[in-house]
């Protein structure tokens, strides 16, 4: 077909306008130089989505950030962003073998050598990731070991409890957005080690669940974009990335753009997608394509009242099997709209996806009626966000490496420059991995390398 006649010239093109893209582009303009971001969607902010319902702004992306997570809230107090705790006070529910119990604390009601089982196992996966370098994660002394095997490979040969297993399963299914099946269990390690912990990942006071926006996540993508001004160019998706001598050429659908360097800020499943030349080494090739992307679905249920709260219940609750795995309370900030997020991952994602819409909110209802009572299946609107059928995502929460990949390549994975192509993208983070904060964390590092090459 040939190259589009409309050519642009900048010192850096940034691919991608989620919220890694932005934060690298931002980074680099204050330092002086010119970029470009391009954007296939006709918006900014990647996995980040907020809409408005009525006076409400509700995330049907990511929302949530913890309290360690210092880019993060550098980022939302420079741009005047507010913040509240999520909702977690009062009993939790678990919905193992058919029936709906109560509990309280972390640890879910099991027998009592179920218990002790589960704690054991917890307390196995934090001593793991304790061991995995986040920057070097393929050469611990366990790496080969860990990477040869799954998640659920793992659990069979090490917990003798079904219980303990389906809730080990359901809990890190929806920190990571694929089953067990689909994993290394030394990604997993990694994975746990970014986010500072198995507890950390999974717990909401002090943990990963802790603060939501109260205007929306994609408020921190818009509040970039506008710094950025006309340097956004939504609605060019890029097709391909050539390195002539020293420029390279950046291909979309409305023209060309060369530069001096490019950062790639997009998650592998679409970065396999792009023509690139000359050609990724093979390893790197390899990292992007054994790294699926997690199948997510939000369903957000909104209500009249609270009436979970009122029952002494926090509006958590874990699965062991059904079209979701968890839910949480995500009720307005001043409480004046109550909501329930239930989050449908891997491959009860996938089965629920095949469905029409009505079959899907009722099996969806149905489960939280056996939850929270009757009333959880009759709510005012119910909204549902498949991420794996967004064309510019295919998946959500994060790209995560198969077996035999971290420890094969884990040095240098998706971080590492290939000539003036560089990387960003939350899944080439080692801090807080797949969350906004190592986007952001991946944002400051690309930029860092092409300012120094651009010097």
């Amino acid at each position: 077909m040939g190259y589009p006649a409309h050519v642009d010239e900048v010192d850096v093109v940034v691919v991608g306008a989620g919220l890694s893209g932005l934060a690298a582009a931002d980074h680099l303009a204050r330092a002086g130089a010119s970029v470009r971001v391009l954007e296939a969607r006709d918006r900014v902010g990647g996995r980040l989505l907020s809409e408005r319902i009525g006076k409400t702004t509700f995330d049907l992306g990511g929302q949530w950030i913890g309290p360690h997570q210092r880019r993060v809230w550098a980022l939302t107090r420079e741009l005047g962003l507010e913040t509240f705790d999520t909702f977690h006070h009062g009993d939790k529910l678990l919905w193992l073998e058919g029936t709906a119990r109560r509990y309280t604390g972390t640890i879910p009601s099991l027998d009592p050598l179920s218990l002790v089982e589960l704690q054991v196992v917890l307390m196995r996966l934090e001593a793991m990731q304790k061991r995995v370098d986040p920057r070097r994660p393929g050469e611990g002394p366990d790496a080969a070991a860990l990477d040869a095997i799954t998640l659920d490979g793992w659990l069979r040969a090490n917990v003798r409890s079904a219980a303990v297993r389906e809730l080990t399963e359901a809990a890190m299914r929806v920190v990571l957005g694929v089953d067990a099946r689909e994993v290394s269990m030394l990604a997993v390690a990694f994975y746990a080690r970014a986010g500072e912990g198995v507890h950390k990942l999974i717990e909401v006071e002090g943990g990963a669940q802790q603060t939501r926006f109260r205007d929306g996540a994609q408020r921190l993508a818009y509040g970039l974009a506008e710094r950025l001004g006309d340097a956004v160019r939504p609605g060019r998706p890029v097709r391909a990335v050539t390195v002539r001598g020293e420029r390279v050429h950046v291909r979309d659908d409305l023209g060309e753009t060369r530069a001096r360097r490019v950062i790639l800020a997009v998650p592998p499943v679409l970065a396999r997608r792009l023509e690139i030349t000359p050609e990724l080494p093979p390893a790197r090739r390899r990292w992007i394509d054994r790294s699926p992307t997690g199948a997510t679905t939000k369903h957000l249920l909104l209500y009249e009242h609270a009436f979970w709260r009122d029952q002494g219940l926090s509006g958590e609750a874990v699965c062991d099997d059904g079209p979701f795995a968890v839910t949480f309370d995500n009720s307005s900030a001043d409480g004046s709209q109550a909501a329930l997020l239930a989050f449908s991952v891997g491959q009860p994602a996938r089965e629920l996806g095949e469905l029409p819409a009505a079959e899907r909110q009722r099996r969806v209802r149905e489960r939280l009626a056996g939850l929270f009572g009757a009333r959880a299946a009759e709510p005012i609107a119910h909204l549902e966000r498949d991420w794996a059928k967004e064309p510019w995502s295919r998946g959500c929460p994060v790209g995560l490496p198969a077996t035999g990949v971290l420890s094969a390549h884990g040095e240098s994975g998706l971080s590492a420059p290939h000539g003036p192509c560089h990387f960003a993208g939350t899944e080439t983070a080692r801090e807080h991995y797949g969350f906004l904060e190592g986007a952001l964390e991946a944002a400051e590092r690309a930029a860092t390398e092409v300012a120094r090459a651009l010097e």
